[in-house]
C-alpha cells in the first residue's frame, strides 16, 4: 500500500497544485497547453521512439488491443445510454477516450520505471489518433485529415519511427534538447489539469456519477476479454489494464464545448470520473504490484 500510495502520491499533489494556483491567480493555460501539444510531448515521443531498445512490431498486439478497449469501451456505454436514456453523443466519447497523456503516462513511469514508458505511449498515440478521428465525428465534428497529418504529435510520431527503422542514432548534442524537452510535458500536464478543473462546472452530478462507475468498468471488461484470447507479455499486461481503467479525458469536455454537446454534463463526468480514480487506480496499482 505504500507503494501504491508513493506512485499516486505525487500525481494528485501536482494536481492539486494547479488547482490551488488556479483559484490564487487565475490563469489562461491555452498557450501553455498549445506549447505542451506542439513542442513537449511531439519531443517526448521522438525521444521514446528513438531509444535503441524500443521496436514497434513488439507492440503490434498492444495497439491491437488498445484500439479494442476504445471500441468496446464505446460499444458498452451506448448500452449503458440506451437503457438509461442518456444522449450518445454526450455520453459515449468520455467513456471511450481516457485520461492516457495528462494521467497515464506520468503514471506509468511512477509505477514502473522508464521501461514501461514506451508501452504507455504507444496507447497514448493510438487513443489520441482514435480521438481525433472517430471522437470528433461522434460529437457532431467534420474530420480534417491534412490538420490530422499535420499535427506536430504525429509528425514527431512519423519522425521517430523513421530514425528508429533506420537505425538512424542522433548526436548526443541534439538528442539532449528533444530530451530535455520531453521531460517538461509530463509534470506541466498533470499541472495543467488542475487549472483546468476550475473551468468546468459540476451541476449534472447523476451523469458524472455513472460515467465514474461506467468508464473503468466498461474499460477493464474490455481488456480482460482481449488478455483471455492474446496474452501479452507482463509489461504490456500492466499498461493495458492501467490503460482500461483511467477517467475521461479533459479533451472530451473540450470537444463538447466546442461542438455544443451539453459542456456541463460532460464536464461533471470528467471532474467526478478523474476524481473518483484515485480509488480505482490505488486498486489497480494494488492489484498489479501482486
Amino acid at each position: 500500500m505504500s507503494q501504491v500510495f508513493a506512485v499516486l502520491f505525487p500525481v494528485f499533489s501536482i494536481i492539486l497544485i494547479g488547482y490551488l494556483y488556479g483559484r490564487w491567480r487565475p490563469s489562461d493555460i491555452n498557450t501553455v497547453n498549445r506549447m505542451n501539444i506542439d513542442v513537449f510531448v511531439p519531443a517526448l515521443v521522438v525521444d521514446s521512439l528513438m531509444r535503441s531498445d524500443f521496436n514497434l512490431m513488439e507492440y503490434k498486439w498492444l495497439i491491437v488491443a488498445g484500439v479494442a478497449v476504445v471500441l468496446v469501451s464505446g460499444l458498452l456505454s451506448w448500452g449503458v445510454a440506451y437503457f438509461m436514456k442518456l444522449p450518445n453523443q454526450v455520453f459515449v466519447p468520455p467513456m471511450m477516450f481516457n485520461n492516457c497523456g495528462n494521467m497515464g503516462l506520468p503514471i506509468a513511469v511512477l509505477a514502473f520505471g522508464e521501461v514501461a514508458l514506451p508501452a504507455a505511449m504507444v496507447l497514448f498515440l493510438a487513443s489520441n489518433t482514435l480521438h481525433f478521428t472517430l471522437g470528433t465525428r461522434l460529437v457532431g465534428g467534420k474530420i480534417s485529415w491534412f490538420s490530422l497529418l499535420t499535427m506536430p504529435i504525429n509528425l514527431a510520431t512519423i519522425i521517430g519511427l523513421g530514425l528508429n527503422f533506420a537505425n538512424i542514432q542522433m548526436p548526443t548534442s541534439v538528442m539532449l534538447p528533444i530530451q530535455m524537452l520531453g521531460q517538461i510535458c509530463i509534470p506541466l500536464m498533470l499541472f495543467t489539469l488542475g487549472i483546468r478543473m476550475l473551468s468546468v462546472d459540476l451541476q449534472a452530478w447523476r451523469i458524472g456519477l455513472i460515467g465514474a462507475i461506467v468508464r473503468p468498468l466498461s474499460g477493464l471488461i474490455a481488456a480482460a476479454l482481449f488478455l483471455w484470447f492474446i496474452p501479452l507479455e507482463l509489461v504490456q499486461q500492466q499498461q493495458l489494464l492501467l490503460f482500461a481503467i483511467l477517467p475521461p479525458a479533459v479533451l472530451n469536455y473540450m470537444l463538447a464545448e466546442r461542438y455544443n454537446q451539453e459542456p456541463v454534463n460532460v464536464a461533471s463526468m470528467v471532474i467526478v470520473g478523474n476524481a473518483s480514480s484515485v480509488i480505482t487506480l490505488f486498486a489497480m496499482l494494488y492489484y498489479l504490484n501482486h
